[in-house]
């Protein structure tokens, strides 16, 4: 069942490539075009049929489209997603993909055409690899997706953004922007931030007779560190968008690490082995 006749993917990467496959897959869409920066990346995704039209502009893309999804980096979102608003039909839906909520949908919201709508969203889907190469038309499947409206989000606009993601499989959940913003500054963004930092930790500890210690590391270092290879550019936005949780947190970890270097200082066991031991438990809790 075609929900969008025509629909405008502006970064055709993992997920834009990924969605604009699970769109063709399941007929979900009449046509779609790709706009990015990187044409022999669009010729390429041209060629393979993920879309239908390589635009040469984001006026081209846009144009009569129903549907327009941003897949750009958080940095590039509010100013793309604006410029992409003004060229719009009247009517159209334009959503996201983005990690950070709030202040961008606030920012968007404030200059946004009357005549056309916004719905933040976030997929929860991804992997080790990225680029259109790594898409997947499976890739959101049995995965949790974010809708974050606003008190002013139009709510017909709300429901197709939400049917959209359910028709590629994704489990919806609505909620506030502000929680979405603390909620992921806790489960994605602070693991981040601590890997870069460890892995960083790690890289430039020297002993005397060994430059390069991570040569003798196991599996240990690289499943906690496996993030640390994540694109720079993209969490460098992330975390100056999301900076108010995030230094929130930094400073709650921050408490934890003192408690246990101070209890490893002093040659406190107990209190050592209950923090380990808490931990445990909260692990089992991942999802």
């Amino acid at each position: 069942m075609i929900l969008f006749e025509r629909v405008a993917i502006i970064g055709v990467g993992l997920l834009g490539a990924s969605l604009a496959r699970a769109l063709k897959e399941r007929g979900l869409a009449g046509s779609i075009a790709g706009y990015g920066r990187n044409r022999d990346n669009l010729g390429k995704a041209r060629k393979l049929g993920i879309i239908d039209t390589a635009a040469s502009g984001l006026d081209e893309a846009v144009k009569d489209a129903d549907l327009v999804v941003l897949c750009s980096p958080v940095g590039a979102l509010a100013s793309l997603t604006l410029e992409a608003a003004s060229q719009a039909k009247p009517g159209c839906i334009l959503t996201d993909v983005g990690s950070v909520k709030a202040p961008l949908i606030r920012d968007i919201e404030a200059r946004l055409p009357e005549s056309v709508y916004f719905v933040g969203a976030h997929p929860i889907a991804g992997g080790e690899k990225s680029g259109l190469d790594a898409s997947n038309a499976k890739l959101f499947e049995g995965a949790n997706c974010i809708v974050t409206p606003s008190a002013t989000t139009n709510a017909h606009a709300l429901d197709l953004v939400a049917r959209l993601w359910r028709a590629v499989g994704m489990n919806v959940v609505v909620m506030d922007m502000d929680e979405h913003d603390e909620i992921f500054g806790a489960v994605s963004h602070l693991p981040h931030i601590i890997a870069f930092a460890l892995m960083n930790t790690v890289g430039e500890f020297r002993t005397q007779n060994h430059d390069q210690v991570t040569s003798f590391s196991g599996a240990g270092l690289r499943d906690i560190t496996r993030i640390a290879a994540s694109d720079p550019v993209m969490w460098r936005d992330i975390c100056l968008s999301n900076k108010k949780p995030i230094l929130h947190l930094i400073d709650q970890f921050q408490d934890e690490l003192g408690k246990l270097r101070a209890w490893i200082e002093a040659g406190e066991g107990p209190p050592l082995e209950e923090a380990i031991a808490s931990s445990n438990k909260h692990r089992l809790n991942l999802a």
